[in-house]
């Protein structure tokens, strides 16, 4: 783990520090916005449009994956109580902070930031409202932010006339791209861990002393980098507009599905399956629905007789910015 990856001083300014996750975050989405950018260019758009639409994309990324993470894995009543009665939260003994001792017979016990409670001998924080918003502090989840940008993306692009799907098609091996660089981030945070293993590819998280675990951080990372290569492939390849979305849907769908098996970090759970498998279901299905449909249609239109008038839609990456034909929404 490197969870700070540079801590310098500057004069007048005093300690500078980058966090290892939020600055891998900040690079991929960078990388990103230039290259949606370069894609407008091909595409023959406002290109100015596309940089609005990453940045904005970055914004709502942050607070649907917040948002997500207070809900859904299972720590919403703390949130509510540090703000009510934060005696009801105890400190997470794991943390480095923490001082899960008998601490009322210990004066400082707690640490120089928490309290101690003397009716059960337990450390707890003090009260703060404003947990929720505060994302710095650890907890987002990929899903809510994905599910958020995306549909922020897909109402701009219609409502700009950029070609919802054809923009979708340009985004998608990105956003795989910018998991890449998060999913290392989140390696190097100590977050997102396997489960218990002495396989020799097991790490030891220092926020984890029970033994070492699968580096499932670094799963998804490399399946991230192999979806980005494929899709960048497939948009050559496609026959139409939302394939190349859909095959993100499909092929990322069916790969945290299969990791979530294998993850031991403490998220919601139903019926079994964990908060992100479930989402992953409708998307998976919905991708691939829709590359069913593209390739039905394709097929009827090499069915369909010479004379035809029928023309199948641009499949090149320099496409006329019309708008695309009608296309189902992701979320």
């Amino acid at each position: 783990m490197h969870p700070q990856l540079l801590k310098f001083t500057l004069p007048g300014l005093g300690v500078v520090e980058f966090p290892t996750y939020m600055t891998l975050l900040v690079v991929g989405f960078a990388f990103g916005i230039w290259q949606l950018y370069r894609e407008g260019l091909k595409l023959g758009v406002d290109a100015q449009r596309f940089i609005d639409l990453g940045l904005w994309m970055l914004v709502w990324g942050i607070l649907g994956s917040r948002l997500l993470a207070v809900v859904a894995d299972g720590k919403l009543h703390d949130f509510v109580n540090l703000c009510v009665d934060s005696r009801l939260v105890p400190v997470d003994p794991h943390e480095p902070e923490s001082r899960i001792v008998e601490c009322v017979t210990r004066e400082g016990g707690c640490g120089d930031f928490f309290k101690c409670n003397p009716a059960t001998g337990r450390c707890y924080p003090p009260t703060d409202c404003l947990a929720a918003l505060k994302f710095w502090q650890g907890g987002l989840a990929y899903y809510g932010g994905f599910l958020a940008a995306a549909a922020f993306g897909l109402w701009y692009a219609r409502r700009h006339k950029l070609g919802v799907m054809r923009t979708a098609d340009a985004a998608s091996p990105y956003i795989a791209l910018g998991l890449y660089f998060g999913r290392m981030g989140c390696f190097f945070n100590g977050c997102c861990f396997g489960q218990r293993s002495d396989s020799a590819l097991a790490v030891l998280f220092p926020t984890k002393p029970d033994g070492p675990r699968l580096p499932m951080q670094l799963a998804e990372a490399i399946g991230a980098l192999g979806i980005f290569v494929l899709l960048l492939a497939w948009r050559r390849r496609r026959r139409e507009h939302g394939e190349v979305f859909a095959g993100l849907m499909v092929t990322y769908g069916v790969l945290r599905f299969v990791l979530e098996f294998w993850r031991d970090d403490p998220r919601g759970a139903v019926a079994g399956l964990s908060t992100s498998q479930l989402i992953s279901l409708p998307l998976v299905a919905w991708g691939a629905w829709r590359l069913w449909e593209s390739r039905a249609r394709g097929r009827a239109r090499d069915a369909a007789p010479p004379s035809s008038s029928a023309a199948p839609p641009p499949s090149s990456e320099s496409a006329p910015s019309t708008p695309d034909a009608p296309a189902t929404p992701a979320s």
